[in-house]
């Protein structure tokens, strides 16, 4: 399987994952911008007033995966969330966080909720 079939099945594994911890998926593979200005977001998921913002990342270990997020990742993803809730008044009173879901084989999956913030 290449890492592009992989990484779409790490996605769709962390939103069931979520799914099943009581979250709603609001929109999958969220991007806004180009270039250096882009935000990207794997997945937008919510749960009563909370939104959450995911990330996600599959490697062969849980530490690989938990370090393979970057600083720049999480500046798109921070302005990605920014774009998304301008965009998307009715969620402007909500709470939000960034979460981080990784997965490692064989079919290991770790949630880190506020795994960073502003």
């Amino acid at each position: 399987m290449t890492s592009y079939k992989t990484g779409k099945l790490a996605e769709f594994m962390a939103r069931i994952f979520m799914r099943l911890h009581g979250f709603s998926i609001i929109t999958a593979n969220f991007v806004t911008g180009r270039g250096k200005n882009a935000g990207e977001i794997d997945f937008i998921a919510c749960k009563k007033r909370l939104i959450v913002f995911v990330e996600v990342k599959h490697r062969k270990t849980l530490d690989a995966a938990a370090c393979s997020i970057t600083e720049q990742q999480k500046k798109r993803i921070i302005r990605g969330a920014q774009s998304f809730l301008q965009k998307n008044p009715q969620f402007s009173g909500f709470d939000y966080r960034f979460d981080a879901v990784l997965v490692f084989p064989p079919f290991h999956v770790k949630h880190i909720k506020n795994a960073w913030t502003l």
